[in-house]
């Protein structure tokens, strides 16, 4: 069965690709290994999937309906780490991947990397600066507060703060439902 308190490392943890591009998966290998396996789970399609094994010499094994020139997987000959190369992403692709190797007959399971394929990557945020003022900025007072919005008054940094801490709050069903997804995993994986 996976032995879960012995993950192998990956990185990075999440990547946004866009469509058509290429992406790598890195998997640590701190353990003795005869090679290593590559899964994908989908939640769209709710199946954990067997994509390729490469053994130490490089041969790889594909699973059924993979297409060979889409994945390959690099550094395995050196035992200390694997990397998974996907090619001409699309959305078929998203998914969480898996590293994995055999020893002592557990299978030790790597700690996944969440990649997602999307048309147009967001912009980065760009932070812009207020012109600089020669004049001394100096905060309102209370008395002056009750009928200005200033920089100092509770009516700005009140609602910011709830906001961010509503979007904390809504990270938590996500992150239960990653954990419930891993342990799914495990479970089917044990079963097998």
């Amino acid at each position: 069965g996976f032995c879960t308190n012995l993950l192998l490392a990956q990185t990075p943890k999440h990547i946004l690709a866009q469509t058509n591009n290429n992406t790598e998966i890195r998997c640590e290998l701190s353990k003795e290994h005869a090679g290593v396996y590559w899964f994908r789970w989908s939640q769209e399609r709710q199946n954990f999937e067997f994509l390729i094994f490469s053994n130490l010499l490089g041969k790889a094994t594909y699973g059924t309906n993979i297409m060979q020139d889409k994945f390959s997987v690099h550094g395995v000959s050196s035992h200390t780490s694997s990397s998974l190369h996907i090619r001409h992403l699309h959305a078929s692709d998203n998914g969480t991947y898996y590293c994995s190797v055999s020893q002592s007959s557990q299978l030790l399971l790597g700690s996944g990397t969440q990649l997602g394929v999307v048309d147009v990557l967001p912009l980065p945020l760009k932070t812009t600066q207020a012109p600089r003022s020669k004049k001394p900025v100096r905060c309102v007072t209370k008395s002056k507060a009750a009928g200005k919005k200033g920089a100092c008054s509770p009516l700005v940094w009140v609602p910011l703060a709830a906001s961010v801490l509503v979007l904390l709050l809504s990270l938590v069903p996500i992150a239960h439902r990653l954990h419930r997804l891993r342990r799914r995993l495990w479970l089917r994986a044990h079963r097998q």
